[in-house]
């Protein structure tokens, strides 16, 4: 089955920056949306950033002017870079599509000193 494969997660430091990427382990046809979401224990799952096959891009109030989310439509693959982090964003990252199989596993990203 196809899956969804995150990486770049992992400790970051206050103030820092990590880059996060997913990409699917074979062919997904006709993907429109992709993006991130983030989930912290005791809380709902937030939304991060999303981004259209045609570049629209939607964010979080909490990760606007921070993070940027883009896409390699050739390769079916969404980016999400994190600059200025901050402990609150610390949670578990999950790439999202809005085609089978819809979700990531998840990576978890840590901020703090």
């Amino acid at each position: 089955q196809v899956q969804l494969v995150e990486s770049g997660g992992g400790l970051g430091q206050p103030g820092g920056s990590l880059r996060l990427s997913c990409a699917p382990s074979g062919s997904i046809f006709s993907i429109n949306v992709m993006g991130w979401y983030r989930h912290t224990p005791g809380k709902e799952r937030d939304l991060v950033a999303t981004i259209t096959r045609g570049g629209r891009t939607n964010y979080g109030d909490s990760v606007k002017g921070r993070f940027t989310i883009s896409r390699d439509n050739a390769k079916n693959t969404v980016y999400l870079q994190m600059n200025s982090l901050k402990p609150e964003d610390t949670a578990v990252y999950y790439c999202y599509v809005d085609v089978y199989p819809y979700w990531g596993q998840g990576t978890q990203v840590t901020v703090s000193s």
